[in-house]
Formats: C-alpha cells, sequence, structure tokens
C-alpha cells in the first residue's frame, strides 16, 4: 500500500512531468515480506520504506535508465508519509544511502531474478529450477503501471495489459503436467518417510520420532499449498501461508499437534488424522480417480499406521498427459530436493542441477 501510494503520489507525476512519452511499467515485486503481504511493524526495522521499481524496455535502458534514476534522486521529496524515501541497505554503510526506485529493463531483470527470459517463452528446465519462493515474489506484489508493450515474439500471451501483466500471467501456476509432477513428487518424500517416525519411537528413539514428524508436517504444508495452486515460500513464511489457505481449518490443528506431541501415539493420530485431510483434499481437486483417503493400520507388518503416499505418486503419474514429463525421476523441482540456502541462491546450480536430471530422464 506505501509503494502504491508512493507511485501514485510522488513517482508517476514525476515521469509524467519531466519524462512524457515514456513508455515504463511500475510495480512492486521481488524480495519483500510487503511483496507477499506478510510484512508487519516488525518489518520495518531494515530494508524497509518507500520503494519499488520502474521497468523499461531493455533497449531503453542505456538511454534512459541514468537520466530517471538522477531525476528521482534529485526531486524526490525527503520523507513520504513518515518514512524516508532515502536509506541505506542493512548491510552496507550509512553513506551509501540512496532512495529504493529500482530502474532496470524489464526482460534483464527478470532474467536475473528467475534465470530466464520468461517473454522468450518457459521451458521443463525454467519451470523446473526456479524455486517457489522467487515464483511468489514475481507473481505477488504489485503491478501500479503497465505502459511496457509485448515485443514481437514474445512468449507469453496477452492478458488485459503490458508485458509484466503478461509475463505474471504466465508465471501465475504450472503447466499441467508439471503441476501433476511436482504434485507426485511431494507425495513421493511423504512416502519415503511416514513409516519412520514409528520404528524411532519402537527403539527408543524419541528425538528422531520428533525430528521426523517434523519434516512430515512440513512436507504436509508445502503438498497442501501446491494442491492450492499457492507457491509455498520459503520457511519463515511458510505457516504464515498455509494458514491463509482453505485447507488450514482441516489440517492445521492436526499438523500442530503432531508437531507439538510429547510421545509417539499423540504423533501417530495427529500425523494420521493430517494424512486424511490431505487425501480427502487430493481427491477434492480431482486430478485424479478419487482414492481412499484412510490411513492403513500397518507398513508390511509393522503396527505403524500410515497412508500409503505411493498410491497417490503413481495416480498422479498415470494422469500426466507427455511422455516427457511422465518419464522424469520422481525428483521434482529444485527446491523440492535442494534444502541448502546458499546453493538454491545460485542460479547455476539450480539450473545445472535440473539439466543434470532431465538429462537423466
Amino acid at each position: 500500500d506505501l509503494a502504491r501510494l508512493f507511485y501514485t503520489e510522488v513517482v508517476g507525476p514525476l515521469l509524467e512531468t519531466a519524462c512524457p512519452g515514456l513508455a515504463y511499467s511500475a510495480a512492486l515485486i521481488g524480495w519483500g515480506s510487503e511483496v507477499l503481504g506478510f510484512d508487519s511493524p516488525r518489518s520495518t526495522d531494515h530494508n524497509w520504506g518507500p520503494r519499488l521499481q520502474v521497468f523499461l524496455a531493455d533497449d531503453a535502458v542505456n538511454a534512459d535508465a541514468g537520466r530517471v534514476t538522477e531525476l528521482l534522486a534529485g526531486r524526490l521529496p525527503a520523507e513520504f508519509r513518515g518514512y524516508p524515501t532515502v536509506f541505506a541497505a542493512s548491510d552496507a554503510a550509512a553513506e551509501s544511502a540512496a532512495h529504493w526506485v529500482t530502474v532496470a529493463g524489464l526482460r534483464s531483470w527478470l532474467a536475473g531474478t528467475l534465470g530466464f527470459d520468461p517473454l522468450a517463452g518457459i521451458s521443463l528446465l525454467d519451470w523446473l529450477s526456479v524455486p517457489t519462493q522467487a515464483l511468489a515474489e514475481v507473481t505477488g506484489g504489485a503491478v501500479f503501471h503497465d505502459g511496457l508493450a509485448l515485443g514481437a515474439g514474445a512468449g507469453p500471451p496477452a492478458a488485459g495489459g503490458g508485458a509484466l501483466t503478461a509475463v505474471r500471467a504466465a508465471l501465475a501456476w504450472y503447466p499441467r503436467d508439471v503441476w501433476l509432477y511436482i504434485l507426485a513428487c511431494q507425495w513421493q518424500r511423504i512416502g519415503q518417510e511416514e513409516a519412520f517416525p514409528g520404528r524411532c519411537a519402537e527403539a527408543g528413539d524419541e528425538l528422531g520420532a520428533a525430528v521426523i514428524t517434523a519434516r512430515l508436517v512440513r512436507d504436509l504444508m508445502r503438498l497442501g499449498l501446491l494442491m492450492q495452486r499457492r507457491y509455498p515460500p520459503y520457511s519463515k513464511w511458510l505457516g504464515s501461508a498455509f494458514a491463509r489457505t482453505p485447507a488450514a481449518d482441516a489440517l492445521a490443528l492436526p499438523l500442530a499437534a503432531a508437531v507439538a506431541a510429547a510421545s509417539w501415539p499423540d504423533r501417530e493420530r495427529n500425523l494420521a488424522a493430517a494424512y486424511e485431510a490431505t487425501a480427502r483434499l487430493h481427491n477434492a481437486i480431482a486430478v485424479t480417480a478419487p482414492l481412499d483417503p484412510a490411513v492403513r493400520p500397518t507398513y508390511y507388518d509393522r503396527p505403524y499406521q500410515v497412508i500409503a503416499a505411493d498410491r497417490f505418486v503413481r495416480a498422479l503419474r498415470e494422469q500426466i498427459a507427455g511422455d516427457r514429463v511422465r518419464s522424469l525421476p520422481l525428483i521434482g523441482a529444485i527446491d523440492q530436493f535442494v534444502d541448502s540456502t546458499d546453493a538454491i541462491g545460485v542460479m547455476a546450480v539450480r539450473r545445472s542441477a535440473i539439466a543434470a536430471e532431465l538429462a537423466g530422464a
């Protein structure tokens, strides 16, 4: 809301007056808790204030970016709605303070954020190599003005706006086959560990049972978001995002109780309730024929209640129309198998890992 007012009352009028006819788009997307709607008064303690992006056509950046940046530096007010418009990044020296209106070429900014230019089309490698956090950041936030036209040969279809609106529409959700594949891979993760908390508890390892239960709860939360066509954010906001979905009404209580339980019987009872609620959600989205949502009372001959997640993996895989995606190993998108913040933040690492996955299919 602050960024929208900053654009409407200050930045937009300045550009209209000083740069008449300039083709640009203005938005607040990308990093930041306010982009996903999770900011609070606590968020204002660093890297927070009136800010937005002004996107230019890439072929106009060399001619116009410096001029626009200097214009804003010279004519922005010192404060807006009680917040300074010039401030330093939290990890930078005070003398580096500047305004936070980023001026950039749209296509180069998108490529730097996602690892590819969606205006040139979006490949399977592209979809699988982008963390859901980054997809949430580009499709979240708000667009305040979209005056950039789609270029010749641009990939995304027109969506009632300019180039930025079209990009966000194209990235709004995975293609169906990719979605089904990612759902199958998320169920695969659950199937690989769903019997382990019981085995840990049986061996007297309550700590191990608690740790694996927490992993399963995280995977169920991510699965719930994916089934509801929501890009899961990174760990800090995962619970907040999940709590805002309709599925939280049925799932939040047993998931929280499973994590808080002090002993295996309570963990198992609540995990079983969460499994069954997740299975009912799977049936509700109707991407496969309905599957029995009841837990199974045994794993082989061991008395652990499991959902038998492999049933959902098989059913989802059978619904994938394209041979290419159906034949992929059950590894998934980059943040389904890479859990290092540093690794997932390096585009070359992400894209190389997915390229190797695709090459091995």
